[in-house]
């Protein structure tokens, strides 16, 4: 098998092409909400501010050892969901899945998106929004004690009391961001799922204009182009003139018109006196019209 015959074999009908426009609806309205709310928070808007209230209530590491450390020269990790990292790993996911997602839509009305490319598209987003959501969730065990071995605080608890309530809206942002990249992660998944599905189940032929779909085109649904022409009328037998009754009028009249089988047709009598008939009409058959003689 060939190249040309592989790229034959590959699906390039969706499945279900009604849910993939409903797909970019809501991926939309969720990339521009996590797009405002990433950016929102860079570079560093709340996000030490939390890290302080959480050591503050013994929750989580101080973000004071950090400069602890690197005064007396000691080598310390940043804890992931407290890094500059994130901050700025979310900016980026978000503007490159907008970016995809604005690419996706052109592939889709010029039918050039097809599921193999999508699964390849959403299968980097996922491993992308995957690490963003891991490192928002990581634990901090900088300081042994003050351990948190799982999620950050304004993740797991309340935003309202004892939290500071200067902060109520930070943490109601923090949360937001982790809640939507948790939800962009799922209709990743939704994306990989249906390309996947329309791989190894290909869809029949679909139409979005009529709603319609089937394995292969009626004879009504081809383009005329398509479809054999009709035989015209008296050529079957052979490339020759149509026969109308026009043409028979005229073929009769000047006395070409032979029946199919009996030989030639008639030569049209002529006068025994050497002269010429002044006309002859098929009416007449085989008569002669005797008109006056000339003197």
């Amino acid at each position: 098998m060939g190249v040309k015959d592989c790229y034959a074999a590959i699906p390039r009908q969706w499945k279900f092409p009604r849910t993939i426009l409903y797909l970019f609806a809501v991926e939309l309205a969720i990339e521009i909400a996590a797009l405002a709310l990433f950016g929102i928070a860079q570079p560093d808007l709340y996000r030490t501010r939390l890290w302080q209230e959480g050591s503050n209530h013994g929750w989580n590491s101080n973000p004071n050892e950090i400069i602890y450390a690197y005064a007396n020269y000691r080598p310390i990790n940043v804890p992931l969901p407290w890094s500059q990292f994130v901050t700025n790993f979310n900016v980026v996911i978000a503007v490159l899945a907008l970016f995809l997602l604005l690419c996706k839509g052109i592939m889709y009305i010029c039918h050039i998106f097809y599921p193999l490319i999508s699964l390849v598209i959403h299968a980097a987003l996922i491993a992308l929004y995957a690490v963003s959501t891991h490192a928002q969730a990581a634990p901090d065990m900088s300081d042994p004690d003050h351990p948190q071995p799982g999620a950050p605080w304004y993740i797991t608890k309340s935003c309202g009391a004892p939290v500071n309530p200067k902060l109520k809206g930070y943490c109601q942002q923090a949360k937001g961001s982790f809640a939507v990249a948790i939800m962009l992660l799922a209709i990743f998944v939704v994306y990989f799922a249906l390309s996947l599905y329309s791989l190894l189940r290909p869809a029949r032929s679909y139409s979005l204009a009529s709603g319609k779909s089937g394995d292969v085109e009626s004879p009504q649904q081809r383009p005329w182009e398509m479809m054999q022409v009709p035989a015209t009328p008296g050529t079957a037998g052979g490339l020759m003139s149509p026969t109308t009754p026009r043409t028979m009028a005229f073929n009769t009249l000047s006395g070409k018109m032979g029946t199919k089988g009996k030989g030639k047709a008639k030569e049209p009598p002529t006068r025994t006196d050497g002269k010429l008939p002044l006309r002859h009409h098929i009416s007449m058959g085989d008569e002669l019209y005797q008109g006056p003689s000339r003197s």
